[in-house]
């Protein structure tokens, strides 16, 4: 443990390691992201905690739509690529392979598992250096069968993003 009894306590909050991607117009990208949960059964609700500065904010803010991207454990290389933001890979996407999704056109990636596409329905200030990102799911789809437990997450990277 360290002298910061807050920031331990933060890290044990498990979290799964998910690319969220985006689309404005005929700009897209795709980013790591870990603070990403469900947040109503009607309408299904995604809630997102979202970088201000990340370049994906910007494109969500003005194409108004994301995807979900989940990988499994054994496809972690395939999420490896977006771990790095645009100013250090600008030329990430012109080397991604995905699809686009049926119903917003964000890329949905090589090697993930499932996906869940949305509709922004809010994207809300909160005061800090994350705004927390609200999106109405209008697609999705299971590619790779498996159970939660083989869903990628920060521990399985031994990688921590909290406190």
């Amino acid at each position: 443990m360290s002298t910061d009894l807050i920031k331990d306590a933060l890290s044990l909050i498990p979290y799964g390691f998910y690319s969220i991607t985006s689309r404005s117009g005929d700009e897209v990208n795709a980013m790591v992201a870990n603070w990403v949960m469900q947040a109503s059964f009607t309408p299904r609700l995604v809630a997102i905690g979202l970088q201000k500065k990340a370049y994906t904010h910007s494109l969500i803010a003005t194409g108004g739509q994301f995807a979900v991207n989940i990988f499994r454990k054994e496809d972690v290389e395939a999420i490896k690529p977006f771990t790095k933001g645009r100013a250090k890979n600008p030329d990430k996407m012109t080397t991604a392979t995905y699809t686009p999704a049926p119903a917003t056109g964000c890329p949905i990636l090589a090697g993930a598992a499932a996906y869940v596409e949305c509709r922004v329905v809010q994207l809300i200030d909160v005061g800090g250096d994350h705004d927390i990102l609200v999106g109405e799911v209008v697609g999705g789809d299971v590619l790779k069968p498996g159970a939660v437990t083989d869903t990628l997450t920060l521990p399985d990277l031994g990688w921590s993003y909290a406190g």
